[in-house]
This record gives C-alpha cells, sequence and structure tokens, in this order.
C-alpha cells in the first residue's frame, strides 16, 4: 500500500519475508543477524546511514519492526536485551498477539509537528497585511517586514491561510494524526505520537501514512507458519479483495495451487460469507427500517462499527448484528473441516482486531494481511510461473465478491433487497474514511437519512485499500469487476449456503 513510500514500504515487506524464512527454516538463533542483512544489502555504505542520521538507529528499528511481525511487543529504548527475546513463547501455534495490535516504535518517531500554521519564506511583507487583520485573536504581527504567527495565541482557525495572496502560509499535520479518523493520535511529553487505545479501532491508516515507518502493527506470520509445520490442517479464507494482489499469475484459478505451495490444505472464498451477510442485513432492514429504526448500517468493516457503537453509542442498534463475512465463513469451513484451523487472509489490520475478541477466536485462528502472505510466498521462492490451475468452486456471486471495493456491500444488500420485496425503494449513503464516517452520522443524526441503509467503509475506496493491501485501488477494483463477471451466480440469494444461515448465526453464541 502507498508506493509513494516506496522504501519504508520495501523495508517492511522485507521484513514479513525474513520472518517467515525465519519460520520456515527454524534457526531461530539467524534473528540477531536479519537487521544487518536487510539494511547492508541496500547498498554497499561502508556503515553508513542510508535513512537515519545512524546506521545503529537503522538496525535498531528494523530489529522492533521483526519483534513486532513475530507477535513480540516493543523493547524500550533503555532495554537491554536480544532481539530474539520471547521467541520461545511465540513459536506456539495456538499463542495469539497481546494487546497492543497497533504500536508506535518511539526511538523511530520523528516528533512530527502537530496541527500548526507558519509562515514560510515565500512571504512578501504585503502592504495589505490580510492575514493580520483576518486573524480573530491578534496571533499574527509584522517581524522584519514578514509576518509572523505566534504559536501561543493562534486557535488554527486557518483564515489567514485563506485570505493570503501568496499562498505563503503553510498548514502543517501530523501526517499520522491527519490519517487517524478517530483523533486517537496524541503526542507525549516529548512531542512524540502516542495511540489513546481506548479510541484506536485499528484500522491501519497512520502505519501507512507515517513517513518515518515508525508505526507497525503484530503479525501472525510466525504462528501461521508454526501450525502449518504441525501437520495440522490449515484452510485459508480469501477476502475478495485478493485478486490482483500477487501479480496477474496468481488468480481464481491458481491461488489453491499457490496456498498449497506454502502448506495450506485448502482455500475458500470470503465472498461465500459475503453472501450470507447481505442476506441477513437486506431481511434485518426490510423488517426493521423506518418501523424500528430510523436507518441501519452494514457490518462487514469492524472500524467502521466499533466507530460507529462508540462514539454514537445512541446509534448502537442501527449497526446491523448480521456476522461479518470472515467470521461466517469461517464458521461454515469449520463445520466441513472441525480438526482444521482458518486463516483469514485480508487487506487490513482491523480484521486482526476483530478476530481477537472472545466471541470470534473459536472460528478464525488467524490473520494474514496481502503484504504478510506475500511474505510467505518470498520466503518459500514460490513460482507464480509455474502454477497450476484449480479453480475454485462457483459458490459465490458477483454480489458478494462486489464487497472488496466501496459501494458493494450496499449494491449487494439493496439488489437482494429488490428481490425479496420488489418496488420497496432502498436509498443509499455510503462513505470511505473515518473522517466521512463520522461525517455520515453526523447527519444521520439530523435526519437527513432516515429510511436510508448506511455503508461505513473505514479505508478510502473501501477494502480495496485496505494497510495491507500491495495493488493499488484502482487496479483492484477493476479486477473484481472480472471477477464478478466470471461467476455465474449474479444474487446473494442464489447462494448455495443460505439454508444453513441461521444455524451459522447461531453456532457459537
Amino acid at each position: 500500500m502507498f508506493d509513494n513510500f516506496e522504501s519504508l514500504v520495501r523495508i517492511r515487506r522485507s521484513v514479513f519475508t525474513e520472518v517467515a524464512k525465519l519460520a520456515y527454516d527454524g534457526d531461530y538463533e539467524r534473528i540477531e543477524e536479519i537487521p544487518y542483512q536487510l539494511l547492508n544489502s541496500e547498498a554497499k555504505r561502508n556503515g553508513q546511514a542510508k535513512y537515519r542520521e545512524s546506521i545503529f538507529l537503522e538496525r535498531a528499528i528494523v530489529a522492533e519492526r521483526i519483534r513486532l511481525a513475530i507477535g513480540l511487543p516493543v523493547r524500550s529504548a533503555d532495554e537491554h536485551s536480544p532481539i530474539s527475546k520471547g521467541i520461545e513463547e511465540a513459536t506456539t501455534t495456538e499463542r495469539y498477539y497481546e494487546p497492543p495490535l497497533v504500536n508506535i516504535i518511539d526511538f523511530a518517531c520523528n516528533a512530527c509537528p502537530t496541527d500548526s500554521y507558519f509562515v514560510s519564506n515565500v512571504c512578501v511583507g504585503c502592504l495589505a497585511n490580510p492575514c493580520k487583520n483576518v486573524c480573530p485573536k491578534n496571533a499574527i504581527s509584522i517581524v522584519n517586514g514578514r509576518s509572523h504567527i505566534n504559536q501561543d495565541l493562534c486557535i488554527k482557525c486557518g483564515r489567514c491561510k485563506e485570505v493570503c495572496p501568496y499562498g505563503a502560509i503553510i498548514h502543517r499535520e501530523r501526517p499520522c494524526q491527519k490519517a487517524c479518523g478517530m483523533d486517537a493520535i496524541e503526542s507525549d511529553e516529548f512531542g512524540k505520537a502516542k495511540i489513546n487505545y481506548d479510541k484506536c479501532v485499528s484500522c491501519g491508516m497512520c502505519l501507512v501514512n507515517c513517513p518515518f515507518g515508525a508505526i507497525a502493527d503484530k503479525s501472525q506470520i510466525f504462528q501461521v507458519i508454526q501450525t502449518i509445520k504441525s501437520n495440522k490442517p490449515v484452510y485459508a479464507i480469501m477476502a475478495p479483495s485478493f485478486v490482483g494482489q500477487f501479480g496477474p499469475k496468481v488468480n481464481l484459478k491458481t491461488i489453491d495451487d499457490a496456498m498449497g505451495k506454502l502448506g495450506f490444505s485448502g482455500v475458500y472464498e470470503v465472498s461465500i460469507g459475503a453472501d450470507l451477510c447481505t442476506i441477513e442485513e437486506a431481511k434485518d432492514f426490510l423488517k426493521e427500517v423506518p418501523e424500528k429504526l430510523k436507518f441501519m448500517g452494514t457490518s462487514c468493516c469492524p472500524s467502521w462499527s466499533v466507530m460507529a457503537k462508540t462514539l454514537y453509542p445512541e446509534f448502537k442498534e442501527n449497526i446491523s448484528m448480521a456476522l461479518t463475512p470472515m467470521v461466517l465463513t469461517a464458521r461454515l469451513i469449520k463445520k466441513q473441516h472441525p480438526e482444521g484451523k482458518i486463516v483469514f487472509v485480508g487487506p487490513c489490520s482491523a480484521k486482526k482486531l476483530e478476530a481477537s475478541r472472545k466471541s470470534v477466536r473459536s472460528d478464525v485462528d488467524f490473520v494474514l494481511t496481502f503484504e504478510e502472505l506475500m511474505g510467505m510466498f518470498e520466503a518459500k521462492k514460490v513460482d507464480f510461473n509455474t502454477l497450476v490451475a484449480k479453480p475454485l468452486k462457483n459458490e459465490t456471486s458477483a454480489a458478494g465478491r462486489g464487497f472488496a471495493v466501496a459501494g458493494g456491500v450496499a449494491s449487494a444488500v439493496v439488489e437482494a433487497c429488490k428481490h425479496l420485496e420488489p418496488g420497496r425503494e432502498i436509498k443509499v449513503k455510503a462513505a470511505q474514511g473515518l473522517h466521512n464516517c463520522r461525517t455520515m452520522l453526523d447527519e444521520a443524526k439530523k435526519g437527513l437519512y432516515d429510511g436510508y441503509l448506511l455503508e461505513g467503509m473505514a479505508c478510502p475506496y473501501g477494502c480495496a485499500s485496505g494497510a495491507g493491501t500491495i495493488t493499488q485501488p484502482n487496479k483492484t477494483k477493476a479486477l473484481v469487476g472480472v471477477s464478478q463477471k466470471e461467476t455465474p451466480l449474479k444474487s446473494s440469494l442464489e447462494s448455495e449456503y443460505k439454508e444453513q444461515l441461521e444455524e451459522l448465526e447461531e453456532r457459537g453464541v
């Protein structure tokens, strides 16, 4: 994700690959060498740093990313211990990561300025001084012929920036803080970023927007590979947005063979569960709105769902109670393979948070992002050009596969509603990004969306641009469209599993 941060993306993905190699070969003593190998491979620098002020800091940061990729906690800067501290516990197949999921490596944080306005050297000291004239707090003065903003008086209203005829006033925001739709990024006493975990919903937008790579989430690559090596049957359930993530050679026809080379026992599409989720939400909407609820929100994005219930408790009942596609698919596969372990492979960090809930952990054993899975492919040196076509059964609908892109969930639910209750008009409002989702709910409070179906997605463009994706969202959207055309089933109501929906909803409750 976010290829404009190419160097950071490369390091992050290299860490996943090296941790996967470590898990597969079992030579855990080699872990101490990885920071040296990764950074030395960047260039022959004779000990010179490439990204930071020192090679030692670069290695220290990579070391903490390695620990997080194994599922271990970040060490403090004053802690004297090897990178491998705790790795014995991490090797158990039953281990789940310990909170927090999203972490800031404090000595990697650059203590970026928070919300502030300042005058750049573009200022020409114009005679009119419009910036000074519009400031409601007299925070702007003229110093040596140029405007100067007193930060102690400034209230960040931005009026000075709006009126400057030269565009000389700049609004600076901390990138991670700007990306967070929950206002969960705060500052410690040293001005470095810290996460308020009471607010965080683990959407992952901060970690892909930090230009210093100081934020990372914990991974379960290590534990998944340990489980595969234990010869237990392990089944992968793939989120609809997987198409195109690993290049053109890995598609619906070859994904089963590709995952088999990693040791997985089988592969299923999560869009199977998306069909069931669609049916449940369509029935709920027709039954509840507007007689009992003014509107109904979709349930599949955990960050959106938690945000809505946390910040708008009065709307708690308005968010659909339908189980997410991940959970429904996992329950279906566990019903078929009771002894099997289930690994959800998808685009986002929030699914890791969802899977950690007590009500879900018995269904979903592990969660991997597309980036993490690519690390496994690279560790095993899987040649995608040699993959054999073993098409998955067409058990899912075009509507279910559409969950991968913004607007897809609402479209699927509306399509099902029209079949269940022909002639009923279903109004829809969709929002992507938690800032926009909050605006949508603010407007809902005013009654603007009474009778509506609201679709909320924490990530811009929907799941296609989650924090753990590899391919650009517009490309994913196009390939999802192709996958929708390839399936003979068009409506979620055509799912062969719909008769099992009630049982799946009740299982584990």
